[in-house]
């Protein structure tokens, strides 16, 4: 029998099979098999087992949509990144430039010159010079194709209509000839490029009026909780201020995705489930902030089976933020994250923005992670791999304090996440550590 054949009856055994207690050992044998991958985090789903972090950024990257491009304006453009790559439809500059205020010079063998008029930036007017001749040249003005130099002014004497230089000027001084800084046809930007300011400016001075970009997907955030008050409101008993909505908000913006709508929804099963509809029906990535986890007011989870959102994994083997969901519905992604604050910001930064610059074009890669030396000794004693909130002073990590998942004072001062597998093992001043830097 064929392996195909067998993987597919293997397939459909497991799929068939209603118990929810399969055996870890079966699944040692179906990695041992080269059974596929699919089968294997079904399998996984099945018994609420956590993936790995790792795990998690394969089947990411596996089930994300395909990029989509869109023709803006230079301004619309700014930070997205470019779909095509551009080529200069012009010289720049088009025509000999003056790089000084001063006088443009018709050389000859002497340091008098006689002034004849003036030529400022801008001016269209084609001016012949004889030898011996000069004409007062401002900045970015076109120099005379009879002008070999421009001198700058601070470097004459003025007397009535005459220049009297100080020593003899070397021809092309001060010209910027044509095409000095691109030529017609010549690559201006490659596809991939991010649009920055002066990039906008660079191809604006080119005479491009749009360009086509990778198109940034749009961003739904749903606050559930019925905990959670408005910050300015009176803080009664037992509850606490709504704190995730903003600040995810504000992450986002941070990283000029501007497309933003922000929801909020009371713990109740129908609500949550007509809001978090309403949010697929208009943006490209939905994000939801608390009620994934087991609790009885907890009913993300249940609208989300109830939307048909496809499971792509369910817990992560990590702290903070092991009850963290990904799905998708066509071609739009859901992450259920978890409430506490610190958790919530760790799983968006692991996970959420990568998702975001891979479908704008920016990034390749869920694992952007840098080799960076720890600062001091440190012990690891945990089940579950760990993202530690750190600041990073001259190359080398300092795990910060106040590292419990609902903890954000410790993050607001932190510029990197310290990744540390799970184990019991000690790190020593000097380690190499993998961090992702914020």
């Amino acid at each position: 029998m064929g392996s195909a054949t067998q993987e597919g009856r293997t397939f459909r055994k497991v799929k068939d099979c209603k118990s929810t207690r399969l055996p870890l050992l079966f699944i040692s044998k179906a990695i041992k098999e080269n059974i596929k991958w699919e089968l294997y985090f079904w399998i996984r789903l099945k018994k609420n087992i956590m993936v790995s972090v790792q795990d998690a950024f394969s089947i990411l990257k596996s089930n994300l949509p395909n990029l989509q491009e869109i023709e803006y304006s230079l301004v619309q453009a700014r930070k997205h990144v470019l779909a095509e790559t551009l080529f200069s439809p012009i010289n720049m500059p088009p025509f000999r430039q003056s790089a000084m205020d001063g006088f443009a010079l018709c050389l000859h063998d002497a340091l008098q010159y006689d002034i004849v008029g003036e030529i400022k930036a801008g001016d269209t007017h084609q001016v012949v010079l004889l030898p011996g001749q000069a004409i007062k040249i401002f900045t970015g003005a076109a120099v005379p194709d009879s002008a070999q130099a421009v001198i700058q002014i601070e470097k004459v004497t003025v007397k009535e209509q005459h220049l009297f230089l100080e020593e003899m000027v070397l021809p092309q001084t001060n010209v910027r000839p044509i095409g000095e800084q691109i030529a017609i046809g010549e690559l201006a930007l490659e596809k991939g490029s991010v649009l920055n300011a002066a990039a906008i400016g660079f191809l604006a001075g080119l005479g491009f009026t749009s360009v086509k970009v990778f198109k940034k997907s749009s961003v739904g955030i749903l606050v559930t909780g019925n905990e959670l008050v408005k910050p300015g409101s009176p803080l009664e008993y037992g509850k606490v201020y709504e704190s995730n909505g903003i600040m995810l908000e504000s992450a986002l913006k941070e990283a000029y995705f501007d497309t933003v709508n922000l929801y909020e929804v009371n713990d109740n099963f129908e609500n949550t489930k007509n809001k978090l509809q309403e949010a697929l029906s208009v943006n490209d990535v939905v994000l939801v902030s608390g009620g994934i986890s087991v609790g009885d007011y907890d009913f993300v989870a249940a609208a989300l089976k109830e939307l048909a959102i496809e499971t792509l994994f369910y817990k992560v083997n990590q702290k903070p933020g092991k009850p963290l969901f990904a799905g998708k519905l066509e071609d739009r992604m859901v992450f259920a994250l978890p409430g506490n604050p610190a958790a919530c910001l760790t799983c968006f930064y692991v996970y959420v923005l990568p998702t975001l610059s891979i479908l704008s074009g920016k990034a390749t890669n869920y694992n952007q992670s840098k080799s960076i030396s720890i600062a001091h000794d440190y012990s690891v004693r945990n089940t579950r791999s760990q993202f530690l909130k750190a600041s990073i002073v001259n190359d080398e990590a300092n795990v910060l304090s106040h590292q419990a998942s609902s903890m954000l004072n410790s993050f607001s001062v932190s510029n990197g996440l310290v990744f540390v597998p799970d184990g019991n093992y000690e790190l020593k001043k000097g380690d190499k550590v993998a961090v992702y830097l914020l």
